[in-house]
């Protein structure tokens, strides 16, 4: 059946019901939704987009280990267990003082976020990223909960280089960008589920500034960073129930996609030009 003939179709934002000359869509105001241009930015393929940020680490992580699988083993140090040496973490795109100041690589913001240090590392990172990811999902919809996860990692990175850390990588900026944002919502909305939601993930907060200080290495700053943005991202976001993601937080969501995308590109294509010459 062609697009011309077809009666009804399915809104490309809400996936309810309605007719195809509808100039609003009658259960989330989305405007024009018979238009084809619409369905191309309402695209299906993000509403597992936990699971594609999880690939998007193990993939990242892989590679950094297939730079130099020798030095990768097994040790009796867990931190040590599976771990890229910093070579290879730096080419593909580790960020801190070093890169950026000495290299000007002002993208290592965004590459760091999918750049882990042992096995260990990443492990508990994705594993916190999965609990949180779909929980965010429910709060703040698939591509508020990309904008979350993508500008409060650039953020939590960029208070670190201000701070003068020399050399860092990971997800937890990102993953404490959607605690800060859960923290906001569990403020923002109260009640009963407001407050259980603030207490827990409060208390994750606060387990991992305990963390950090006992343990050295870890990334404070970035940690601090992430959640502080977060909470003001979740802030000037909103959530799904006071309002429905806007076409532009989609596009702009879209937009890191690419973003995204094209930094790690990048970033192997140069470290495998780097690691060649070498």
């Amino acid at each position: 059946m062609s697009h011309s003939s077809r009666k009804s179709i399915l809104c490309p934002n809400c996936r309810k019901l309605i007719g195809i000359d509808e100039p609003i869509c009658p259960y989330c105001g989305t405007r024009k939704p018979g238009a084809r241009w619409k369905n191309l930015l309402y695209f299906r393929g993000l509403d597992e987009p936990v699971r594609l940020i999880i690939i998007a680490n193990a993939a990242m992580y892989f590679v950094s280990i297939l730079f130099n699988p020798s030095r990768a083993g097994f040790g009796l140090n867990p931190l040590s267990l599976f771990a890229p040496d910093s070579q290879s973490l730096l080419l593909l795109g580790a960020t801190g003082t070093v890169p950026i100041d000495q290299l000007d690589r002002w993208w290592t913001l965004i590459s760091a976020n999918y750049l882990h240090g042992n096995l260990l590392h990443i492990f508990f990172n994705m594993v916190a990223l999965r609990q949180l990811g779909h929980l965010m999902v429910q709060l703040y919809g698939v591509y508020r909960l990309i904008l979350l996860y993508t500008l409060s990692g650039i953020a939590g990175f960029l208070v670190s280089y201000m701070a003068g850390v020399t050399f860092t990588i990971g997800a937890s900026a990102s993953v404490c960008g959607l605690i800060g944002a859960c923290l906001y919502y569990g403020k923002s909305r109260g009640g009963v589920f407001g407050q259980a939601l603030l207490k827990q993930i409060g208390g994750w907060a606060a387990a991992i500034f305990v963390f950090g200080f006992l343990v050295p290495g870890i990334n404070n700053w970035g940690h601090g960073g992430g959640i502080l943005a977060g909470a003001v991202l979740g802030f000037l976001l909103g959530y799904e129930e006071r309002r429905r993601e806007t076409l532009w937080q989609k596009m702009l969501a879209l937009g890191c996609i690419a973003l995204t995308i094209g930094v790690l590109v990048y970033a192997v294509a140069s470290a495998l030009y780097y690691r060649t010459l070498g």
